[in-house]
């Protein structure tokens, strides 16, 4: 029928796109209906159509988006190259759809980045591929030489897989001037034959008729199938059997318990003794029901099920003890019972969930199936709980799963989903499945510092290297996105003398000094620390970090007045004798370059050649005439010269680990 694989004539390509408008904000959530149509029976490779061109995907797109089939049973796949629909295993119609008048495959092209779902159909076209057969090589018919003409016999039928004109369309006889054959038709559509015999019969001439009988397709060309019919001429029986009817109907529900009565055929004979006593038979053998030969009953012999067969027809046959057989009809029609659950299949469930999945984006498909028809075979889908997803109804018995809400990892990392299906039978029947949806982490958190500011005390002359301060910040995702590393990225001191004072690890967050601090020189400072995640793009947090050098005993008074000469002492105008007491004689002047309370001075005379003459304030250095009895040393007329040493101590309040012993410095002062 064609050249082989690659072929790209075979299929009829009639794409048929149905859009369905949902939110705008999600494209995942488009679907579209691709509608094919193929003869059954295409080589291995043949090519249905372009999918991704009806699709509407470049031969670019296809990398990334990965069109694949989703299908039960592998029929058709899709080139990686090019995007074309190939069939990938045999379609044999008559398999797949058996005698259904239409036939198709449906199944999903799935397509990722984004993940979509496309409901494809493939229409299954009848090919002439089946020879009628009949179940037998040859049967025989006995019919009595008394037999009028005109009488009509139901003779064996012939079976062919094909559908519609490819299927049996007519019989024929051999030529015969004893029969002819007439074609008649069920209710169902079914042809099957009945011999008539065009004149009386002789035994005493010819005791057997062989003929042929044909049965023939409606095929371009027709194919046929033979059986031979061997009509053995009995001795005269007066009077054959008749049925009280030609043709029973009966409806049966499907499940009956075995042994179930179906009907009861009856056939009269006008004969007497052994002519007139009937025995019924099944015309061909049966395994699903059994015949009471004596009484007509059938009766059930087997489960009857209605998705595997929905009508019986049967010829039963009376025959009387002379051998004259006559023949009816039994039409049994099953009638479904809600006796099948649905069955639901999850197609192209992802391992992992994006938590910041817009609504509606798309999860999975979800396909029904309930073998029962009418409403028992109708289905509905619904999810159990409060779940952040929905269903909603793609085609035929077919869902998709998609979000419905906001989705949080840090809260809820994985869902178990209830997916309950129940038919509209009376009483209704369920099936549920569970599945679970893990949820998987994106750098939707930025790092949190545990402190809104930090604020470290630190001593002077620390030493180099040491940790002076520690930030921790956390970050509530995994992985990459919550590890957290820290660094400096600001502060109020020269940025090229930044790194010699301080550095952060970046693993731990600790602080640490790079070089001795001296509150002289650096009271204070500020850091701006950032902890970063790794996640793409990054996310990170600020926080500041004040340092408070604080000041330790660590720098001696100074005398700025009076200036001191090389040997450390200071000479003054001599005092007049006549100096009343408390006379202002000079004033120290000295200052210390701690801070606080270790530059708090006080003034002492260590030495003086006239202890009493002089005295020094503590606090304010004032030099003063103490009293006017002390003698002075020979001077100039009118003056008094005297000499001592003022020392002005200093002594620092503070924490006890910075207290250090006062330190001083002196003057002479002749």
């Amino acid at each position: 029928m064609g050249s082989g694989a690659g072929d790209r004539g075979w299929a009829e390509r009639r794409p048929v796109l149905f859009l369905f408008l949902l939110s705008l904000f999600c494209p995942a959530a488009l679907s579209e209906q691709i509608r094919y149509k193929i003869p059954e029976e295409l080589p291995e490779g043949s090519v249905v159509g372009n999918l991704a061109k009806d699709l509407g995907l470049s031969v670019g797109e296809l990398p990334t988006r990965k069109l694949r089939i989703s299908s039960e049973k592998p029929y058709f796949s899709v080139s990686s190259e090019r995007g074309e629909l190939l069939v990938s295993s045999r379609v044999d119609r008559e398999q797949i759809c058996g005698k259904k008048p239409a036939c198709a495959l449906e199944f999903e092209a799935v397509a990722e980045n984004p993940l979509n779902f496309y409901h494809v159909n493939v229409e299954i076209e009848d090919i002439n591929d089946h020879t009628p057969k009949f179940m037998q090589n040859s049967f025989e018919l006995q019919i009595s030489e008394s037999t009028l003409p005109g009488m009509r016999f139901i003779l064996e039928v012939a079976e062919d897989a094909d559908i519609g004109l490819n299927s049996l369309q007519n019989y024929k006889l051999s030529l015969s001037s004893s029969f002819s054959l007439i074609n008649k038709e069920k209710q169902d559509g079914s042809k099957y034959p009945e011999l008539i015999l065009e004149k009386p019969l002789d035994r005493e001439q010819l005791s057997y008729h062989n003929l042929i009988l044909t049965a023939l397709d409606g095929g371009d060309p027709p194919l046929s199938g033979t059986t031979e019919l061997r009509v053995q001429v009995t001795d005269a029986n007066d009077n054959r059997p008749i049925f009280n009817q030609d043709i029973y109907r009966v409806s049966l529900r499907e499940n009956v318990p075995l042994g179930t009565t179906v009907l009861q055929v009856s056939a009269t004979d006008l004969d007497e003794g052994v002519n007139s006593e009937i025995t019924y038979s099944f015309y061909r053998t049966g395994q699903i029901f059994r015949l009471n030969s004596k009484s007509g009953e059938i009766t059930t012999l087997r489960t009857l099920d209605f998705e595997e067969i929905k009508e019986y027809s049967i010829v039963v046959e009376a025959r009387d003890g002379g051998g004259l057989v006559a023949q009816c009809t039994v039409e049994i029609n099953i009638q479904d019972e809600n006796d099948n659950s649905p069955e639901i299949a999850i197609h192209s469930l992802p391992e992992m969930i994006l938590e910041n999945a817009v609504p509606r984006t798309l999860i999975a498909l979800i396909r029904i199936n309930d073998r029962d028809s009418g409403e028992n075979g109708e289905v509905y889908c619904r999810l159990d709980g409060d779940v952040p997803f929905q269903i909603i109804s793609s085609s035929k018995n077919s869902y998709k799963l998609v979000t419905d809400g906001p989705l949080d990892r840090e809260q809820t990392p994985e869902y178990n989903v209830t997916i309950t299906a129940t038919d509209k039978g009376k009483p209704p029947l369920s099936s549920s499945i569970t599945i679970t949806l893990h949820i998987t982490d994106v750098n939707d958190n930025a790092p949190v510092f545990q402190q809104s500011a930090y604020l470290v005390h630190v001593p002077e002359n620390n030493p180099p290297g040491a940790s002076i301060a520690q930030v921790s910040a956390s970050d509530s995702d995994l992985g990459p996105n919550g590890h957290v590393s820290y660094s400096i990225v600001a502060s109020d001191l020269e940025p090229r003398a930044l790194s010699s004072y301080v550095s952060v690890s970046a693993q731990s967050g600790v602080v640490f000094a790079q070089r001795a601090f001296d509150h002289e020189q650096l009271r204070a400072f500020e850091l701006t620390l950032q902890a970063r995640d790794q996640g793409s793009p990054a996310l990170s947090a600020n926080v500041s970090l004040r340092v408070l050098v604080g000041d330790r005993n660590d720098n001696a008074p100074r005398v700025l007045y009076p200036t001191l000469g090389p040997d450390g002492s200071a000479l003054f105008d001599t005092v007049p004798r006549a100096a009343q007491p408390g006379y202002l004689v000079t004033k120290v002047v000295a200052v210390d370059a701690d801070s606080g309370h270790n530059a708090w001075l006080s003034y002492h005379v260590l030495q003086a050649s006239e202890p009493g003459l002089f005295s020094l304030g503590l606090r304010t250095g004032e030099v003063r005439t103490a009293g006017g009895q002390g003698r002075c040393p020979p001077a100039p007329a009118g003056r008094c010269a005297r000499w001592g040493t003022a020392t002005p101590l200093g002594h620092r309040h503070a924490a006890p680990d910075f207290r250090r012993q006062p330190t001083g410095g002196s003057a002479r002062l002749q």
